[in-house]
């Protein structure tokens, strides 16, 4: 299992977030496109590194085009010597329609339509095939040498696809080289919703299920002390309250029963009682959730739960020291 942890977008920090990561012995960093753009403090962290993987997680897909996506994560592959992975997410309709000015269609189609014609892109770049993709949402059919890469030594990047309902996650399975789960995931569902669509969605593309991997971050709760632990378990029932307001999410707490605590956490969210959200998330949802407990426990209930399921995750080491940090991602590796 590889263990990457986030770095700051801000660029200036960017270079002893890594140098930290490595020292503590992490294999990837990753940077979320929330209030800056992911691809730039990657690039800044292609150059600090030498051998840590460099993730988006996740850049919003709908953004941009495909062809734009393809130089951006051809580029920073070539520049990083293969160390690229590309993770997409949808974002949702309002925020794709209303702050970046672009149009949303049926999200699973439109998706699996943009990394198809990613391939196609990539085929005739990495592979010298006639570039020819016309689909429902994107026509790509010019590409002349003049705008085609020639630094094609490291080949395509991965491409990993944000996914939590099956419909999602089976256009990851046909169309990626991994599945990115959201934090709002319990090893339930994991197992009972997740991995059918993925044999499913690998079925139809005709493709190894072992050449695919599943990257999930479960939620953590810990610290050094009693009073750490207490504080972090606060931070993480905050967090599962505002995901589980999500309409988008309720399928996570129906197949656990608790459909209708979604419905009583969307009210308290549109009347901005968000403080009272957290009494709502008692201690078997906490648990459920996330990994709660001292350092020591975190890597064992980790490996427990997912240490058939996942190939990939992300551990932020909140609350601990930079030695009991290395322990839990040695131990979590082996």
């Amino acid at each position: 299992m590889k263990i990457d942890c986030s770095i700051s977008p801000d660029l200036t920090k960017v270079k002893g977030d890594v140098s930290r990561l490595q020292s503590l012995g992490y294999d990837g960093a990753r940077v979320a496109e929330l209030t800056h753009d992911p691809f730039l403090p990657l690039t800044l962290a292609a150059e600090y590194s030498e051998d840590i993987d460099l993730m988006t997680s996740v850049a919003v897909a709908f953004a941009r085009n495909p062809m734009s996506m393809a130089h951006l994560a051809h580029d920073l592959n070539a520049f990083s010597k293969g160390r690229f992975i590309l993770g997409l997410g949808t974002q949702v309709q309002p925020h794709v329609v209303k702050r970046f000015g672009m149009p949303w269609y049926k999200a699973p189609r439109q998706m699996r339509e943009f990394i198809n014609a990613m391939h196609a892109i990539f085929d005739c770049w990495y592979e010298g095939d006639k570039l020819n993709f016309e689909g429902e949402y994107y026509r790509h059919t010019l590409m002349p040498k003049t705008f085609q890469p020639t630094n094609t030594a490291y080949g395509r990047p991965k491409i990993y696809l944000s996914a939590t309902g099956p419909l999602m996650t089976k256009v990851a399975a046909e169309t990626a080289d991994g599945l990115i789960m959201h934090p709002f995931s319990t090893e339930r569902y994991i197992r009972e919703v997740n991995l059918p669509a993925i044999a499913e969605g690998r079925k139809k593309a005709d493709v190894a299920p072992e050449d695919f991997e599943i990257d999930y971050a479960p939620m953590i709760a810990t610290g050094q002390t009693e009073e750490e632990i207490e504080k972090s378990i606060a931070q993480v029932k905050d967090r599962i309250a505002f995901y589980g307001s999500t309409p988008g999410y309720r399928m996570v707490l129906e197949l656990h029963g608790w459909g209708e605590l979604q419905s009583d956490l969307n009210r308290l969210m549109r009347e901005h009682r968000t403080s009272e959200m957290a009494e709502l998330i008692d201690d078997e949802i906490l648990h459920t959730f996330a990994i709660v407990g001292e350092h020591e426990k975190i890597a064992p209930e980790f490996k427990r739960r997912y240490g058939d399921l996942i190939d990939r995750s992300a551990f932020l080491a909140t609350g601990l020291s930079a030695e009991n940090t290395h322990s839990v991602i040695s131990q979590l590796r082996l």
